[in-house]
């Protein structure tokens, strides 16, 4: 029985306790409420919170390979306009060897290959004929002057017989003139 009486007491006095205390257990449950509540709107709004620290998280990283990006692309077109200018000024090396070379081809077309060819075919005829006809000069000339030398040494022969003749001749036109001149 001393237990239930210790119980009862027991009971009383958490009753009396409760009593005293409910007031103030009431106040902590809606504090506790209130709390809980307010981590439950904590945690939906570090949850949110969260989501947007990952969607900015992915749109800062999507960010930064678009401005790594265009650092590659600016790169890019820096070296291209070094690479236009480049070939701007080979571009212009160019245009005044054509005009160069433009310049070259104009003196050349003055001797046309074809003109100077048949001009050389028909000076190779020229010369051709005209060496032939020396050939035949050069050798009339050879024969003539054979001739000749045939000649000179008739004439000598005749001129040596003309002295040899002409002493008997003188001494017949000398007679042919005594008698003229005695008759």
């Amino acid at each position: 029985m001393l237990t239930a009486r210790n119980l009862e007491k027991i009971m009383e006095l958490e009753e009396k306790l409760r009593a005293e205390y409910q007031v103030q257990l009431d106040a902590k449950s809606a504090e506790i409420s209130k709390l809980e509540s307010a981590t439950e709107d904590q945690k939906s709004a570090i949850a949110k919170q969260l989501e947007q620290i990952s969607t900015l998280s992915v749109d800062a990283s999507k960010n930064k390979k678009i401005e790594q990006r265009n650092r590659e692309l600016h790169q890019r077109c820096e070296n291209l306009l070094e690479d236009v200018a480049k070939q701007k000024i080979r571009a212009k090396t160019l245009q005044a060897d054509l005009t160069q070379v433009r310049e070259d081809l104009a003196v050349l077309k003055q001797f046309d290959p074809a003109k100077m060819k048949k001009n050389l075919d028909a000076s190779k005829k020229k010369l051709a004929e005209k060496t032939t006809a020396n050939d035949l000069l050069q050798k009339s000339y050879k024969q003539t002057k054979a001739e000749n030398a045939d000649l000179k040494a008739q004439l000598k022969a005749l001129e040596a017989k003309l002295e040899e003749l002409e002493p008997k001749d003188s001494e017949v036109e000398e007679s042919d003139v005594e008698q003229e001149a005695a008759a």
